[in-house]
């Protein structure tokens, strides 16, 4: 029978009485706390997901794109638009358990603590009576293919429509995980926008959140997400960073596992020859572009099994795997177009919630990058409401920021195994970053000892993605420093322990897009064009080995015309693409030795100090 009341609160939606016995006590503490005016048991169809793009519209935090099928956009509060990490915690018993000591004097920048007595603190501030007058959503997600032994449940209640249908594309959300759990056990999250009604002040364009006190905490002893304040991105889809990363890479850790930040492509060459890879790469750095790369190359294909996160795993005959946890894809806007991505372009079509970019005056949207693509005639609304938005004006018509989120089933190059519950192979594991001088295209490092450094030692300009502006370069230790959620010289451990007798190790390289020449132009054409250099470390990877690399001081780099540059537009500067300045080299091997001694400390594995040696020597003698 159906219960209609759940504690006194109204269920609008679904049958409590049906919930697993752990997802019933979940339930039942969070609306104690958090005390909403209604629940909703989220079953993940069709109808559900039209109203809650219902609600939302009628709410005004969305609005429908008339040009295309079945999408939305939403203008958030211009204090919520983005990650914030100086407010994102994670909470043990020890300091040391999550973030590095670092040396006596230096601020730490790898993650944020907060102990368990000031978590309480912070939650009894903000989460009691959060939700008056609101409706709870229960949703229960599962990250990675249903039916997969990689795969992990979740348990999301939140505050948010939006979120509700965020959720629904990126995870796989509703009653067929509910079916599937049973009595499992799950990540718990726990996610309100802090807006209890009646509000106490007015709504900034109608998107309830509360910048004042958002706080974002992770408890990975016992695998719980709180989120508060934020209704925007990772701080409130509660499976993407905060789940696939932060506590998975914890529950990782524990099990003998990776979660990364990485995408996961399948490349096969004119011979039918196909290899599965894996890349980092801070946010902004070309992640999707090369997920759904086009190939320049004749007799190639690339398919994407995922954009953004890799949960890996070898299997019983030592063959390295990677799911993909997400359902969806959750890129950002500015800079995406017809020539850097068609393959995105094409997928966005239908069925996408987009955030903070600009609408045009026939239905459409519109960032920076689509100057080409508007119709003659059409205006443009800046996300911040600004009429007429001209190209050139002093503020841009997309937050920089802005995201599209989409189902990954739409995109036309999916891979064919991308929901394989085994995953798939994985041959070679890529790092990289926006550098703009010394570092070359492409190297190769010299074992998994040495590939573990390069990951730890990634560095790249800043991005619109965290609070940060400008063009400092910043290390990102393998690209997932903003999603550390324990010790990051333990991290490295755990990387360094991956290596066992029987394993089929992947190997390991750096690339770098974005070198630039003497009068600031890249020197690498980059889009379809990496095909060229994916195409050298998968032969690097194969079994018939060819003479195409030879030794740096860096690990090896491609011998000169080994990578096949026929049909380039333009001619490169082989020599200039592949040059190793010493004395840049030099200041950076000093640079990274104060970064990893004065961040990590004591806990940095000392593996790390003799490559930081020998880097040095080779350059000495170079």
């Amino acid at each position: 029978m159906k219960l209609v009341s759940f504690k006194g609160v109204p269920v609008v939606r679904g049958n409590v009485d049906s919930l697993p016995r752990k997802v019933l006590t979940f339930l039942e503490h969070d609306v104690e706390l958090c005390q909403p005016a209604f629940i909703h048991i989220c079953d993940g169809s069709d109808e559900e997901n039209r109203l809650m793009l219902d609600i939302l519209i009628a709410e005004g935090i969305v609005q429908p794109l008339p040009k295309y099928e079945n999408c939305v956009l939403a203008h958030t509060d211009p204090r919520d638009v983005a990650r914030v990490e100086s407010k994102t915690f994670i909470s043990t018993e020890s300091q040391r358990e999550a973030i590095p000591v670092p040396k006596p004097g230096v601020k730490g920048q790898l993650g944020n603590w907060m102990s368990p007595e000031d978590l309480d603190v912070a939650i009894k501030k903000r989460f009691p009576g959060c939700m008056k007058g609101r409706t709870l959503y229960l949703l229960a997600y599962c990250m990675g293919p249903m039916g997969s032994p990689l795969s992990k449940f979740g348990i999301q209640a939140t505050d948010s429509a939006y979120v509700v249908a965020c959720m629904r594309i990126m995870t796989r959300m509703g009653m067929q995980v509910l079916d599937a759990m049973g009595d499992s056990d799950f990540v718990r999250c726990l996610h309100s926008v802090g807006c209890p009604l009646p509000l106490k002040e007015p709504l900034r364009r109608d998107w309830p959140c509360n910048p004042d006190l958002t706080l974002i905490a992770h408890k990975t002893a016992t695998n719980e997400v709180m989120s508060f304040g934020s209704g925007y991105g990772g701080n409130s889809l509660l499976g993407k960073k905060c789940f696939s990363l932060r506590i998975g890479s914890a529950i990782a850790r524990r099990e003998g596992w990776l979660a990364e930040h990485m995408l996961i492509v399948g490349v096969t060459n004119p011979e039918g020859v196909k290899r599965y890879l894996v890349a980092a790469f801070p946010s902004q750095c070309g992640k999707t572009n090369l997920a759904m790369l086009t190939a320049s190359l004749p007799g190639y294909k690339v398919e994407c099994v995922g954009d953004d996160i890799a949960w890996m795993r070898f299997d019983e005959k030592g063959q390295l795997r990677a799911i993909n946890p997400e359902n969806g894809f959750f890129g950002v806007c500015p800079g995406t177009n017809n020539k850097t991505n068609p393959i995105a372009m094409e997928t966005i079509q239908r069925n996408t919630v987009f955030t903070n970019v600009a609408k045009t005056s026939d239905g459409g949207v519109f960032w920076e990058g689509l100057e080409e693509d508007l119709p003659k005639g059409v205006s443009i609304t800046s996300w911040l409401g600004e009429e007429n938005w001209q190209p050139g004006s002093e503020r841009p018509a997309a937050h920089p920021n802005s995201r599209f989120c989409v189902p990954a089933c739409q995109c036309p190059t999916i891979d064919p195994n991308w929901e394989d519950p085994a995953g798939v192979p994985i041959d070679a594991i890529i790092f990289g970053g926006r550098r703009p001088v010394g570092v070359p295209l492409v190297y190769e490092s010299l074992n998994w000892q040495h590939g573990v450094f390069v990951g730890a030692t990634v560095s790249s300009e800043a991005t619109t993605a965290a609070e940060y502006s400008g063009h400092e370069v910043m290390h990102d230790p393998f690209s997932s420093r903003p999603f550390l959620s324990y010790n990051a010289g333990n991290y490295i451990g755990h990387w360094l322990e991956m290596e066992k007798p029987g394993c089929k190790m992947p190997k390991i390289f750096h690339v770098n897009w974005f070198r630039r020449d003497s009068k600031g132009k890249f020197l690498w054409p980059g889009f379809g064009d990496n095909i060229r250099v994916l195409d050298w470390i998968l032969r690097r990877c194969s079994d018939e080995k060819e003479d195409i690399a030879q030794m740096s001081p860096v690990g090896f780099i491609p011998k000169k015309g080994s990578i096949n540059m026929e049909g380039l537009e333009n001619p490169v500067d082989w020599n200039e693409l592949f040059d190793l300045p010493k004395d840049f080299w030099m200041t950076e091997v000093d640079n990274i030795e104060k970064y990893l001694t004065d961040q990590i400390n004591e806990d940095l594995p000392p593996e790390m100090l003799k490559e930081i040696q020998d880097l040095r020597q080779r350059f000495s003698q170079y």
